[in-house]
């Protein structure tokens, strides 16, 4: 995890909680940035797509010019929330076009609506305890495709994957204070 930079889509959701969960995961050997352009993703090694309005997301992804450079960038893509539904494959929607990057079918909103939000401690392969997560109007994954590796699911669907280097979670492990997911993904940069 040495030096590593990880770059924090900055453009709506909650940008600065990945920036705090980065910073301290990488334990001060690393650099964090908060990225609205594709010059700004040049030269991370990783790159975070938090939670937030995932129509809103992919809307200001296309006004930024940073839809082909995501969809090219080389380094691994941390995945939260609204950013499952943009790396997705397939999603059940018809506002915008995923990124393709992941290979899962999200179902966004799949829990209903705010009020509808929930926390619950997961088993994720991969940690020996429990992650408590936290969920907030969170997408599932319905599907994964053969390369993907299911880390996590719960009665509804799939709640976390990993797909080479791209991790793709249906929850917000930034609010949890608990480290360890952002760390796996790091580790395996």
């Amino acid at each position: 995890m040495a030096g590593k930079k990880v770059g924090v889509l900055a453009v709506q959701g909650d940008v600065s909680e990945h920036v705090r969960a980065f910073l301290d995961a990488l334990g001060g050997e690393g650099e964090v940035v908060e990225v609205r352009s594709a010059a700004d993703l040049a030269g991370c090694d990783a790159f975070a797509i938090p939670g937030g309005e995932s129509t809103t997301i992919a809307r200001l992804i296309g006004e930024n010019g940073l839809r082909e450079a995501i969809r090219s960038f080389t380094g691994g893509i941390f995945a939260t929330c609204a950013g499952m539904v943009i790396v997705a494959a397939t999603i059940n929607d018809t506002r915008f076009l995923p990124l393709g990057i992941v290979d899962i079918t999200v179902e966004r909103n799949a829990f209903g609506r705010q009020k509808d939000s929930f926390e619950a401690d997961l088993a994720v392969l991969g940690l020996e305890a429990p992650f408590h997560a936290v969920f907030i109007r969170a997408p599932v994954a319905a599907a994964a495709g053969p390369g993907v590796e299911v880390l996590a699911r719960i009665p509804q669907g799939i709640v976390a994957v990993r797909q080479g280097k791209h991790m793709a979670l249906s929850f917000h492990p930034e609010l949890s204070g608990d480290l360890r997911l952002h760390r796996l993904f790091l580790a395996g940069l």
